[in-house]
């Protein structure tokens, strides 16, 4: 699982491929990646594709959610 979230203090740890970060919840934004069609959780330069559920209890801990929803503009999309 590349987050780990602490209920009681709300600090974050996103675990990229190459370094971990930790940090308070509300430092962390989530947005929606188009080409990976997921979201991603960025702190620093750091980058983390993340489910929506990891996604969700981020907002949770105070993340910005700034995700927006894809639609589909080309028939038969997986979207």
């Amino acid at each position: 699982m590349p987050v780990q979230i602490d209920a009681t203090t709300h600090r974050c740890t996103l675990i990229g491929a190459e370094r971990t970060l930790e940090a308070e919840g509300v430092q962390i934004e989530i947005i929606t990646d188009e080409q990976l069609r997921m979201s991603v959780a960025l702190l620093e330069d750091l980058r983390v594709p993340i489910t929506e559920a990891e996604a969700d209890a981020l907002t949770v801990a105070g993340a910005r959610d700034s995700r927006k929803h894809l639609k589909a503009s080309v028939p038969g999309s997986v979207i």
